[in-house]
């Protein structure tokens, strides 16, 4: 039977990783691994998701299963995180998953159940998993242009262009916010020209919104995720917990389908929860757990909080210190998307050839489109980071 298996391709970020491990240098620089890293290096358990845990372990005296949509108590409390009253409870049908990749692929699966001629338009570029998953499942991909080379913004003209020639029934991939692996965002009139083109095609939008908190802050990270749900018939919502809980291994997501007819909401829930058995039955529960202690408890969620904003500070903070080196270097401001861009992410804009260069000469470890992880760099790296982005003439 396994002989006719064939080697796939390697994932070039966990190639990367084992390139930076071997790498003697005590001055490299791991840019490529899409967590969160204190100015130490460190991916730490934030203060609230460890109280929350010693609660639990005191209280907790079962590990049964959940039902197949996880806690209905982890629903409500995602869903007023990501949504708040932006639409009625009662029309959206949501189930837990294993991350928020497994919330992208069980919305991918009932894409291919509810239309198996859909097709997927998806920016380009975009997260990697997005295209492996639809590649596996064999949907349709359609890209469509977003990141301007040039500028290192957005091209919105191009995106709207393209997501016009989508058909009723197609669907179009939207990042909510912290654009991953660009950086670079929509802003709000931007956000309603893109409702404008989905209600005018008939195409539905699904949102991975796996950053909230990371770029703006909560409520503004979460706007346009609400502008949309709230104007169009039907939408799905892909949330993940990991970044802004730091709860990376727990594996911690919530897929949401939104529907303005509230009385097809059964129908989606149990279509849901279907989909749940078939992949994985019942989903993993301590992660979301914490969420729902945390999120439900108003000292734990202000705690929270507080510390989400202080990650978000430092990361805008490392992006205008990294931003101002540069300007010092070059003598020019063409840097300054840096500053302008939100996230872990940043889309440098130059070649694969001067990638390997900076890998090379200085030790900066970044996948091969320039994206860096902005949260892998403090104040001591970022000169290193900056010489080398002027050495190599990017």
């Amino acid at each position: 039977m396994f002989e006719s298996l064939k080697t796939r391709p390697a994932d070039g970020i966990l190639a990367l990783m084992q390139m930076y491990k071997d790498d003697p240098r005590p001055t490299k620089i791991d840019l490529g691994v899409g967590v969160y890293k204190d100015a130490t290096g460190l991916t730490p358990i934030m203060r609230a998701v460890k109280a929350a845990e010693h609660q639990l372990w005191e209280a907790q005296d079962s590990k049964v299963y959940t039902g197949l949509a996880g806690d209905p108590a982890f629903s409500d409390a995602m869903i007023d995180l990501v949504m708040r009253d932006a639409v009625p409870r009662d029309s959206v049908a949501a189930v837990a998953t294993p991350g928020g990749t497994g919330a992208v692929r069980q919305a991918f699966e009932l894409i291919q159940m509810a239309r198996s001629d859909a097709r997927v338009f998806v920016s380009d570029p975009t997260w990697p998993n997005h295209l492996s998953i639809l590649g596996y499942l064999g949907i349709e991909v359609v890209n469509y242009r977003y990141f301007d080379e040039d500028t290192r913004g957005v091209d919105f003209d191009g995106m709207i262009e393209d997501i016009k020639t989508a058909r009723a029934g197609d669907v179009v991939l939207l990042h909510g916010c912290c654009h991953n692996p660009t950086g670079a965002n929509l802003n709000m009139t931007e956000w309603r020209a893109v409702v404008d083109v989905l209600l005018e095609t008939g195409a539905v939008p699904m949102i991975d919104i796996a950053y909230q908190g990371f770029g703006d802050g909560l409520e503004e990270d979460a706007a346009a995720t609400r502008l949309v749900a709230s104007s169009v018939p039907e939408c799905l919502i892909a949330a993940s917990c990991s970044k802004n809980f730091g709860i990376y291994r727990e594996r911690t997501g919530l897929l949401m389908a939104v529907s303005q007819n509230t009385e097809a909401r059964k129908l989606h829930q149990d279509t849901l929860a279907f989909l749940n058995r078939q992949n994985f039955s019942f989903p993993p529960d301590h992660g979301a757990r914490l969420v729902t202690m945390i999120l439900n408890d108003d000292a734990l969620k202000a705690d929270w909080m507080a510390e989400l904003e202080e990650v978000r500070s430092s990361m805008l903070g490392l992006r205008s210190q990294l931003a101002g080196e540069l300007q010092q270097l070059s003598g020019s401001d063409r840097f300054g998307f840096l500053a302008q861009h939100r996230g872990m992410f940043s889309r440098l804009g130059t070649t694969p050839d001067k990638v390997v260069e900076m890998r090379e000469k200085h030790g900066i470890y970044m996948v091969s489109d320039s994206r860096m992880n902005i949260a892998g760099l403090n104040e001591h790296t970022i000169p290193i980071l900056a010489k080398a982005i002027i050495d190599a003439g990017v």
